[in-house]
């Protein structure tokens, strides 16, 4: 048993569709990501979306936990109260500006798939919004607005990736636990290799988004060489981003684009 009263399950493997459903309180938030752990869903294949998480602070571009601990960006401090909760269990946590809905914290794959989504256009080109880049994602444009204006008056989502042959039990699980709007799309969220990176446009959207296409560059060589060093993805990245930040600053925008090097 777990500490949320639930028998612990195998893991859940081989995401194939998403369930997802809207949640009006953070509190059911808390609740449905500890009982879909406790179910054996990975913390890879859970993302979360919402306006209030955090404080009213306002933030241009794509946040990670990792900028925090590297102390790349500046605006960490939003994050203590986040990682305090079942939401700090998942794999990331990102914050988006998005048009028409405003400033939203994206945790799990979430946040680098609405990212990519419409090849960036979340990022804040006139025209785009949340409803647009979850229809880009496979979400039927009617069920995509009710989304967008649910969580743009405050409310949840949360999207869970499972086997086809699972998706009915977390479709119960996520409706068991107060979801709304319950809506199963037939494929997973878009992801991104692992291993060499063969060229900078197979970063993943949050890390691109920082870097220059000098830094993204550096970035590549550097991640590939630890890599075939260490056989370590993780030791990689950090060695990569160490690289990055002693040969580049960021710009008023927070993007690595200042070349530390001189003729």
């Amino acid at each position: 048993m777990t500490a949320t009263g639930e028998q612990t399950q195998p893991a859940v493997t081989t995401a194939e569709r998403t369930v997802s459903a809207i949640f009006k309180e953070k509190e059911q938030v808390d609740n449905v990501i500890r009982r879909l752990l406790d179910r054996g869903v990975s913390r890879d294949d859970i993302s979360v979306i919402g306006k209030n998480f955090h404080s009213e602070t306002k933030i241009a571009g794509f946040l990670t936990k990792k900028d925090v601990i590297l102390g790349g960006l500046k605006q960490g401090a939003i994050f203590g109260s986040l990682f305090g909760s079942a939401l700090g269990l998942l794999t990331g946590v990102g914050v988006l500006f998005v048009p028409f809905v405003g400033t939203l914290v994206a945790a799990g794959p979430i946040g680098a798939a609405l990212l990519g989504a419409a090849t960036g256009a979340i990022a804040g080109s006139a025209g785009a919004g949340l409803a647009s880049a979850l229809a880009t994602l496979g979400m039927p444009e009617d069920k995509a607005t009710i989304y967008q204006t649910r969580i743009e008056a405050g409310d949840f989502m949360v999207g869970v990736e499972v086997p086809a042959n699972k998706s009915g039990e977390i479709q119960l699980l996520l409706e068991s636990a107060g979801g709304e709007e319950v809506h199963i799309n037939e494929t997973p969220l878009p992801r991104f290799g692992k291993g060499q990176i063969e060229d900078p446009s197979h970063l993943s959207p949050e890390i691109r988004s920082h870097l220059s296409e000098d830094a993204q560059r550096l970035f590549v060589a550097n991640y590939n060489r630890e890599l075939a060093q260490s056989g370590d993805e993780s030791k990689a990245e950090h060695h990569a981003w160490d690289v990055v930040r002693e040969q580049f600053e960021q710009d008023e925008n927070g993007i690595w684009s200042k070349s530390k090097m001189t003729v």
